[in-house]
């Protein structure tokens, strides 16, 4: 018995190959004829095995979609015949497929083997094992991982694929966090610069890819996290023809331009010179190794300049960058970095429910029973915060004031103290620029603020003026009057003069609650300071050195009596006097009543 099939086309196409005539005995799955529309080609093929019996069209003949292309003559029972098969290109697919795999994986550490093991050699991490560190499982897309240097005119295009790998910048999207927050919250942009790819220079697709994240991020409100290591910009682009100057690229204005719109935090790790230590330099929260090197030009561009010679080891270590301010957090290695950036992300991502608190009830002991005598007010800072929650900013810079980012029962705080071991707690420049910008970051990101107030006031002196202290220091005044988050305050000890109106956005009236311990004390200045200018006639009289002295301590007590705290709550200056081991609660509790 024998059977006929007719092969119709499955599409609207025109005849690009006749592979069988009349006669031919052919297989299932054999291709028979190939069609082709817009450039793309689709094989026809054999339903079942059988000989031709017919052919229906001409080559580069025009068809519709179900015109009769061919027929078969199967000689098999009916039975035996293969059903009509979907045409394939799997063998094609699959040749792709490969072909793909091959060339993203030369992007990878796996193929890259002598770069990585160089990393490894000087003791640093890859870019990707960074990445893979910073990251949830499986949860980064990354974006132009197949770009190249352009640099076809000098190099060829095989050699290009491996080193310059994704053009010395990995950039996507990933989750980081989401073990402890939920995964809307943890969705976060990722540029990783890697230094094995050119030293890490910034090219011209190196900036259309971060370009383009820093778009995305902006567009969809995401952090980023940045490890900025690298030297800057990188003049061997030759493929680049239409750039001249370079200066008009935008991504260090894209990247400023996210200040106050999403948090950004930047790790930097080797050398870190001009492009690369601008984008530093410009993140909100700053973390930097101890093998750090942070500079605005490397050795070349000084020696260019004709400002000398210098290695680069010379060009802004770690000491002198953590001690100015530039580096908020020194992290001993890229693994304790990466640990900081996500524990720092996670302020701006939510509350925790995993949280434990320190016994509160002997939290006053940490302040000692002579006013005079100093104390130590991070373990006050320790005592009041989460258990291991609280992490410090800037601690080398602007030392007469700590601050940093804590949680009280997992809800985000920025907390800001007064330190009495440095220049007895008077706030000098660095400090007040150190506070404002601290009340400035998290204002803009709805991050409450806790201050801790225990100052005699601003510096005062000619050398201090000399710093711009008038200018410089009112900041704190700004910064505090533009708070949109609740501020909560808490004299601990000395509240005087226009220091601690600053310590407490600008007045006793303006914090959402503002509460003293007992040992708190008050005035418009320093107390002993307060009795020589006010007192100036009445201790003038006294001749004798001994009643000059009496009479000063009778004046300084009655001074000390009228700004106790106690007495200071009587007039509403402040809103309650409250005992030491109470004050977690408290602020906790104003806290939820905001966060409701």
């Amino acid at each position: 018995m024998t059977n006929q099939t007719v092969i119709n086309a499955p599409l609207l196409g025109t005849v690009a190959a006749l592979l069988v005539e009349e006669g031919n005995t052919v297989t299932a799955g054999d291709t028979l004829v190939i069609l082709e529309v817009m450039k793309v080609q689709t094989s026809i093929n054999a339903p079942h095995s059988g000989v031709v019996s017919k052919m229906l069209v001409e080559l580069y003949a025009m068809v519709e979609k179900g015109t009769p292309l061919l027929s078969i003559e199967a000689k098999q029972n009916n039975d035996n015949i293969e059903q009509e098969s979907t045409p394939s290109n799997a063998a094609y697919s699959d040749t792709m497929l490969v072909e793909f795999r091959a060339r993203q994986t030369k992007t990878l550490d796996s193929q890259r083997i002598q770069a990585r093991d160089k990393r490894h050699q000087r003791g640093n991490r890859t870019a990707r094992e960074n990445l893979a560190h910073l990251c949830d499982p499986d949860s980064f897309h990354e974006y132009g991982q197949l770009a190249v240097a352009a640099q076809r005119g000098r190099t060829d295009f095989e050699t290009l694929q491996s080193k310059t790998a994704a053009d010395g910048i990995i950039t996507g999207i990933g989750n980081v966090n989401s073990a402890e927050f939920s995964e809307s919250n943890t969705k976060t942009a990722i540029v990783v610069n890697d230094y094995s790819v050119l030293a890490g220079t910034q090219g011209f697709f190196h900036h259309m890819k971060l370009d383009r994240i820093l778009e995305v991020a902006k567009r969809q409100l995401l952090p980023v996290v940045m490890y900025s290591e690298g030297g800057g910009g990188r003049p061997g682009d030759t493929d680049v023809t239409v750039v001249n100057s370079g200066l008009q690229c935008a991504s260090f204005s894209s990247w400023a331009g996210l200040a106050g719109v999403v948090p950004r935090v930047a790790i930097g790790n080797g050398y870190n010179f001009a492009g690369n230590a601008a984008l530093f330099g410009a993140a909100d929260i700053t973390i930097a190794t101890t093998n750090s090197w942070i500079g605005m030009a490397g050795p070349a561009m000084i020696t260019g300049g004709g400002l000398g010679q210098f290695k680069a080891t010379d060009i802004g270590p770690i000491e002198v960058q953590s001690a100015n301010g530039v580096v908020d957090i020194v992290a001993d290695d890229e693994q304790h970095a990466t640990e900081l950036a996500k524990t720092c992300l996670g302020f701006f991502q939510g509350k925790t429910t995993d949280w434990k608190s320190h016994e509160q009830s002997t939290i006053a002991d940490h302040l000692p029973s002579n006013r005079r005598f100093a104390y130590q007010v991070r373990d006050i800072i320790t005592t009041l915060a989460d258990q291991d929650s609280f992490i410090e900013l800037k601690p080398a810079y602007g030392g007469a004031i700590v601050t940093g980012l804590a949680r009280l029962e997992g809800i985000p705080v920025g907390i800001m103290a007064n330190d009495c071991n440095v220049l007895g707690g008077a706030i000098d420049v660095p400090a007040g620029e150190k506070a404002a910008d601290f009340m400035q970051l998290c204002s803009q990101f709805s991050i409450p603020i806790l201050s801790l107030c225990d100052t005699p006031g601003f510096m005062v002196g000619p050398e201090h003026e000399e710093l711009g202290a008038v200018r410089r220091l009112a900041k704190m005044f700004t910064a505090g009057a533009l708070l949109t988050v609740p501020m909560f305050a808490i004299v601990l000890r000395k509240c005087y003069g226009l220091g601690a109106q600053a310590m407490v956005g600008g007045s006793t009236s303006r914090p959402d609650y503002i509460a003293s311990w007992p040992t708190g004390e008050f005035g418009p200045m320093g107390l002993e300071g307060a009795v020589e200018l006010g007192f100036k006639k009445e201790l003038d009289a006294q001749t004798d050195p001994k009643k000059r002295q009496a009479l000063f301590d009778q004046l300084l007590a009655q001074q000390y009596a009228r700004g106790q705290a106690s007495e200071v709550a009587t007039s509403l200056e402040i809103d309650a006097v409250i005992e030491p081991s109470t004050s977690r609660a408290q602020i906790i509790s104003m806290l939820k009543s905001f966060d409701e």
